[in-house]
């Protein structure tokens, strides 16, 4: 065997551990999605359009925030790396404090959705279904961010289990929850898509607060040195160098997931039918995606320990075998769902015009998740050296520009190709971001030898 052969053995060696509580933890989250998107598909189309613009408007509103709130992974990492755990610390409890000053603008644009609202074009009704979704998410939003700094924190020093531990925890509780407030029990009405945001809500503040007691009982961050929020103040210093950080981040994450969302506030345009096969075609792919999400966050928390560590010849291995594995996996998953495109979406709906609008978008998946999976796998790398802003550059050209700029002409053109035509100009503008991305990193792995 090669020495390079042992070498990419020993990094899969390496990531693996760091990516299955990733991933497992992800598919978690998604199944909140999942679980509203499969019960909405038993209520209706209506319902099911509802679900997915305001879902698109939630996601659009908290990742951008959730970015910003994750620069302390790679700050965290680095410190970790360095084996200096009370900075570690200290910067996880500046990251919390970033949290709750970002739910300020993101519970009011969840509150008052109209802006999302008339970019779908939605008619009274619909609107008032959208509102019924996203205003109980205003009341999830506060959870979700503080959340998101404990794993941003705990995966950057080596602690995903944990983050995955509280996820499994948030789903077991969403689940009963939404099938007893959408469809009723008892003296309980049925709530239909606003049960999904209530359940969500109730789900996600609990697994805050699970959260929080573990980091006060597990005796693995006892040398941060954590103290209890309310027992410190804002250091504006390192909210800045967390913000400087964070917005490309953030900016990045936004653009990225955007290029997603605003799919479908342009798809509800063509009616209910479109945008429910949308949402589920998006559901199926944002699943498909936390593989390669778990790959990059382990690629990330490896990259940036080793740089900590003076390592940079290791980090630029690893590095370079994260991508090569993301690539052999996204292309075999790819092919998977598309050749079983049929009986997958049999599993979301008995609906035979929602199934008829979802199957021909998974024609395009294969190409789709490949570019996606790489592009996220390059950033994240990209992110352990602190470079986010031309990645953000590179996000704006390929996702916006390319993808939904030529989206919105393939689908509303002359010869209007409807909602395939976004998926297809998606698909493009995920390779070209993949390739912009992965020749940025190579440049970057050349200056940092």
């Amino acid at each position: 065997m090669t020495d390079s052969r042992i070498r990419f053995i020993d990094s899969v060696r390496r990531l693996v551990p760091q990516a299955w509580p990733v991933l497992v933890g992800q598919l978690a989250v998604m199944m909140f999605s999942t679980v509203d998107t499969l019960m909405m598909g038993r209520v209706g189309p209506q319902d099911l359009a509802a679900l997915a613009v305001g879902s698109a408007a939630y996601v659009s509103i908290f990742v951008g925030l959730m970015g910003v709130v994750l620069a302390v992974g790679p700050i965290a990492g680095r410190q970790f790396g360095a084996n200096d755990l009370p900075a570690s610390g200290h910067s996880f409890v500046q990251a919390q404090w970033l949290a709750v000053l970002l739910c300020v603008p993101g519970c009011l644009m969840l509150w008052f959705p109209d802006p999302f609202i008339w970019l779908a074009q939605l008619d009274a009704t619909q609107a008032d279904k959208v509102r019924a979704y996203t205003r109980p998410e205003a009341f999830a939003l506060p959870a979700a961010l503080l959340f998101t700094a404990f794993r941003g924190f705990s995966t950057a020093v080596s602690r995903p289990k944990a983050v995955m531990a509280m996820q499994l925890t948030g789903l077991a509780a969403k689940v009963p929850l939404n099938a007893v407030l959408v469809f009723g029990w008892g003296p309980i009405p049925a709530m239909g898509v606003a049960g999904c945001g209530w359940a969500t809500a109730i789900a996600l503040t609990g697994q805050a607060l699970a959260a929080l007691v573990l980091l006060r009982r597990d005796a693995f961050y006892l040398p941060f040195q954590i103290p209890h929020l309310w027992q410190t103040r804002p250091q504006w210093r390192e909210l800045l160098g967390l913000v400087k950080l964070g917005l490309p981040m953030g900016g990045s994450i936004l653009v990225e997931v955007t290029g997603f969302t605003f799919m479908a506030f342009f798809i509800a345009r063509l009616g209910a039918t479109p945008v429910a096969g949308h949402q589920i075609a998006v559901n199926l792919v944002a699943m498909m995606f936390m593989i390669a999400l778990a790959l990059a966050m382990a690629a990330l928390t490896l990259v940036a320990q080793h740089l900590g560590a003076g390592q940079k010849r290791e980090a630029r291995i690893v590095g370079r075998h994260a991508m090569v594995l993301t690539t052999l996996v996204a292309a075999a998953v790819g092919a998977i769902v598309a050749l079983a495109r049929e009986p997958i979406v049999a599993l979301y709906t008995d609906n035979p015009e929602a199934a008829a609008a979802a199957l021909p978008l998974l024609v395009w998946v294969w190409f789709f998740h490949l570019g996606d999976a790489l592009q996220t796998v390059a950033a994240h790398v990209l992110r352990a050296y602190q470079i986010a802003t031309l990645p953000m550059i590179i996000y704006v050209i390929a996702l916006w520009g390319l993808g939904i700029g030529g989206g919105y002409v393939l689908a509303f053109g002359a010869d209007g190709n409807g909602a395939v035509g976004f998926w297809q100009a998606a698909t493009a503008g995920l390779l070209a971001a993949a390739l912009l991305l992965g020749l940025l990193l190579k440049r970057v792995f050349d200056e940092n030898r």
